[in-house]
């Protein structure tokens, strides 16, 4: 059985309320002869609680047939000077830490970009190591931070990260995107098409027939969104279309469930407030292994984000999404990007990003389809995930191309030098 470390700064275990990616992926390897190490930090985001006992510099544990590495790093919360320093913590555990003696030596390292150092700290391990090194690209730093205004195109910072970004690329035998369309930004700075793999994120399905939909004759028609309440994720356009769905005369009784956390969450609150918005209910996040029943309580899904189609022009590939089509109910995108999942699977309306006036008219229309067309779309989406975004599937084609890599550097290595 080979080894791979997976280096991701916000990993999530099989249960957190969030994304799990990095331990889906892992749990599904072993089929393919892979063991996977998940290396991660101590600090949950967004809320900065630690994992770790006070005193306590690392923990390696196994959870849900997955080792998880987790690495003493400060607390934070939202986005200042504390969290930077988080992120230092980490990169320097992830290099110095005398846990990683504990491990069985790797035979590929993965580190993931949400944060280039994390990504950075995976290339010098591999280096040490030996072994090929893939490039995790989640985020492309510092391309999304320029496209969302957060960074000039000549600023020091900018000019800095772009060094690091192309020393990563450079490094990598491998780059792995959950972007469908990041190749388009990735193969212009010198890396060969054939480096860059998409794996999108995914869900868990394994069940060939979708969730049952029952009818809710006699109750509100229930909209539901669950995920982080952060700017990225357009909540107050939903807000004011369900103003303009509450004051809109004769229409069905419709009300929105938001599920989660976030920084914003307390302004939105407020915003609901000052709107008067009867029809809109927050809730606290859920584990994961909660949101399936959770999401079964819905008719329908909405996704929001901001109108950059700058920043979305390499694709979107939320988690969220994948979620919402494993609960085979229709989902409402407001967004605009290079892909639209939503329109690909046909499971629910797609409408322009920020415009509440058009989401306000989509949420009455899905309201006032027929319940045996808001099956299909919601079994269109299901079956759609079951065949792109399956965690098994994707698990797979992940250790195809790590096979990849191995081969070539045992083939350049035969005798195993150091």
């Amino acid at each position: 059985m080979k080894r791979v470390w997976m280096l991701n700064h916000y990993a999530l275990e099989p249960g957190g309320a969030g994304g799990t990616r990095h331990y889906s992926l892992s749990r599904h390897l072993p089929a393919h002869g892979w063991e996977s190490t998940v290396i991660a930090a101590s600090t949950l985001h967004p809320s900065g609680r630690q994992r770790l006992e006070p005193g306590e510099r690392w923990r390696l544990e196994r959870l849900g047939g997955v080792d998880f590495l987790w690495l003493a790093a400060r607390s934070y919360s939202g986005n200042g000077p504390d969290r930077v320093l988080n992120m230092l913590d980490y990169t320097y555990q992830a290099l110095r830490s005398p846990a990683l003696k504990a491990l069985p030596r790797p035979d590929v390292v993965i580190g993931s970009s949400v944060h280039p150092l994390a990504a950075w700290a995976g290339s010098r391990l591999a280096k040490r190591y030996s072994v090929p090194f893939v490039f995790e690209v989640r985020d492309l730093w510092p391309q999304t931070l320029i496209d969302m205004g957060r960074l000039g195109e000549r600023s020091p910072m900018t000019h800095l990260l772009r060094r690091v970004e192309r020393a990563l690329y450079g490094a990598a035998a491998l780059v792995v995107t959950p972007l469908p369309r990041a190749a388009d930004y990735i193969v212009p700075l010198g890396v060969p098409e054939e480096k860059v793999v998409w794996i999108s994120n995914g869900v868990e399905l394994e069940d060939p027939d979708p969730p049952p939909y029952p009818r809710r004759d006699g109750r509100p028609f229930t909209l539901m969104y669950f995920g982080a309440h952060g700017g990225a994720n357009a909540l107050e356009t939903v807000l004011d279309a369900m103003a303009i769905v509450q004051r809109t005369e004769g229409s069905p009784a419709i009300r929105l469930r938001l599920i989660g956390e976030g920084p914003l969450k307390p302004a939105l609150v407020e915003r609901s407030a000052a709107l008067g918005l009867a029809n809109v209910v927050f809730e606290a996040p859920v584990p994961k292994e909660r949101v399936p029943a959770l999401a079964a309580e819905a008719d329908a899904f909405v996704l929001s984000t901001l109108d950059l189609p700058k920043l979305y022009r390499f694709g979107i590939s939320m988690n969220k999404l994948f979620d919402y089509f494993a609960a085979a109910r229709p989902v409402i995108l407001a967004a605009a990007a290079a892909n639209d999942p939503v329109a690909e699977a046909g499971a629910g309306p797609s409408v322009p990003p920020q415009q509440p006036e058009r989401l306000a008219r989509a949420i009455l229309d899905l309201a006032a389809t027929p319940h045996e067309e808001r099956v299909r779309m919601g079994q269109a989406g299901y079956r759609h995930a079951l065949e792109h975004y399956a965690y098994a599937a994707l698990a797979a084609k992940l250790a195809s191309r790590l096979d990849g890599v191995a081969g070539r550097q045992a083939l350049a290595n035969p005798a195993g030098r150091a």
